[in-house]
């Protein structure tokens, strides 16, 4: 009959520790000679002599056998405790504006999906100290796995988004080395092979397939779909009413009403608008002419591209202008509002027609959100010395506005520079707008950069114009009676 050892220490694992069962029991484990003496002392067996044989059973090595190396091992699992908690702050930055704020459900469901992400690895990091510890749950070294695969995930894809356009960002500092250090605790995983110890492994497996599956979906449909489903819809209009004569003086007082809707599915910021009315003054002919000779001189001359026969040398003169809106104005889905103006021209005015341009600029709120605050502040070019930035060409003596625009799903926003919008308005000239980085960097704006962005935050421009002859509008006026 042979005598089996009441206490066997096992071979250490691949972190150094020892399993150690007493009596057929187990007892629990140690990372050396010394917490092995002070666990049997906790049994009430102080005075086992651990280097006879017929006391202790030692398998994969003897008493002097433990390859537990404290410091390199604490260090290791408080590197990827760091890195699963920057993980976390990082996932919860990107997604909590979403989730609370995002226009679309979609958007918002991609802000969710990110907070959840967050609270995985807050979870994961939870796990740290059990796997590299004692590992006394057999799900800490898969839940930690988990977590550094959400983090290598989220920064390829925060990194390939960045690549798409290559511009700093502070958030560059973060998911760059955090790209870095979920590839190194991937390799370290995957030595250790945690899955292992899972119940279920590929239960576990299809869970992790399914969380990427979604997660990838609701990004691009977010990111790439829904942006360009929802097409946005203005109807502006213009009309002239009935001239009165004004008896004080000898003019005629001319009123123009105005209005814009908004017909689209989403709110919309005004970035600029403006309405003009000019007097069209023309050189009549009763032979005329049609040539393409005399149209090409018109172009080179007037710059208009209208051509009658018995209507030459066409030349518009600006009679009023201004603005229905205030910059950063915003124009709900289904808000219609109107304005009346009144201008005065001449009895006897040179004019044949008068002519209205009005016009209206705008970015979509699904698309992007602007600092309302800071792009209402009007600055006079013409007072400025450094400031404001302006369009190419220069500002001239122009009403500038500037703000901070940012892109609706804060996926983007941590991925590209902070950007701007700027409009100008002037009553001389046509009303100019950019969105561009240009206000940080100082190098002036890239037109191709320029258009894309514009397209990216839904920026379009509707216009609607009327005319009416002058002889009609005044046909119900009557000269005023001289004192």
């Amino acid at each position: 009959m042979s005598i089996r050892p009441w206490v066997v220490v096992e071979a250490p694992d691949g972190r150094g520790l020892r399993r150690v069962t007493v009596n057929g029991e187990d007892a629990g484990s140690a990372w050396s000679l010394r917490e092995l003496r002070a666990l049997l002392d906790r049994l009430g067996h102080p005075d086992v002599d651990v280097e006879d044989p017929a006391s202790v059973h030692w398998r994969g090595g003897n008493w002097t056998t433990w390859p537990d190396r404290p410091v390199r091992r604490r260090l290791t699992g408080l590197v990827v405790l760091a890195g699963l908690l920057a993980s976390a702050a990082l996932n919860a930055l990107v997604g909590r504006p979403d989730a609370s704020g995002a226009l679309t459900f979609a958007q918002r469901v991609t802000g969710a999906l990110f907070v959840l992400s967050a609270l995985v690895l807050l979870a994961a990091a939870l796990a740290v100290p059990d796997h590299w510890g004692r590992r006394r749950s057999s799900v800490s070294g898969a839940i930690v796995l988990l977590g550094v695969l959400i983090t290598l995930a989220t920064d390829v894809l925060l990194v390939l988004l960045w690549l798409d356009e290559r511009q700093y960002t502070p958030y560059l500092l973060a998911f760059m080395p955090l790209l870095c250090w979920s590839v190194w605790a991937l390799r370290l995983l995957l030595k250790d092979r945690p899955w292992r110890r899972v119940p279920l492994p590929r239960t576990f497996a299809t869970g992790v397939f399914a969380s990427a599956l979604l997660t990838a979906v609701s990004l691009a449909y977010s990111t790439l779909y829904q942006p360009t489903v929802a097409p946005m819809h203005f109807a502006l209009s213009a009309r002239f009413g009935t001239a009165r004569a004004d008896p004080r003086v000898p003019f005629v007082q001319v009123p123009l009403t105005m209005s814009v809707k908004n017909t689209g599915a989403y709110p919309a910021y005004v970035l600029i608008d403006d309405y003009t009315v000019y007097g069209r003054t023309a050189r009549y002919t009763d032979q005329g002419s049609f040539s393409a000779e005399q149209w090409r001189k018109s172009i080179d001359e007037d710059g208009e591209e209208e051509a009658e026969r018995h209507v030459d040398r066409l030349a518009f003169t600006r009679i009023s202008s201004g603005r229905i809106y205030e910059p950063g104005t915003l124009l709900e889905s289904g808000q219609e509002d109107t304005r009346e103006h009144v201008f005065q021209i001449p009895l006897d005015a040179p004019y044949d027609l008068l002519y209205v341009d009005l016009q209206l600029t705008y970015l979509r709120k699904d698309r992007g959100q602007i600092d309302v605050e800071e792009f209402r502040k009007q600055r006079a070019s013409w007072r400025a010395k450094n400031e404001p930035p302006c369009i190419a060409g220069g500002c001239g003596d122009r009403i500038v506005y500037l703000g901070a625009v940012r892109h609706n799903n804060n996926l983007v926003n941590v991925t590209r520079a902070q950007h701007y919008v700027l409009a100008t308005w002037s009553p001389l000239d046509t009303p100019a707008y950019s969105i561009s980085s240009y206000h940080l960097d100082g190098k002036g704006i890239d037109l191709a950069e320029e258009k894309k962005d514009l397209a990216r935050f839904g920026v379009s421009t509707v216009q609607a114009h009327a005319e009416i002859s002058l002889a009609e509008l005044l046909k119900s006026v009557t000269a005023p009676r001289p004192s």
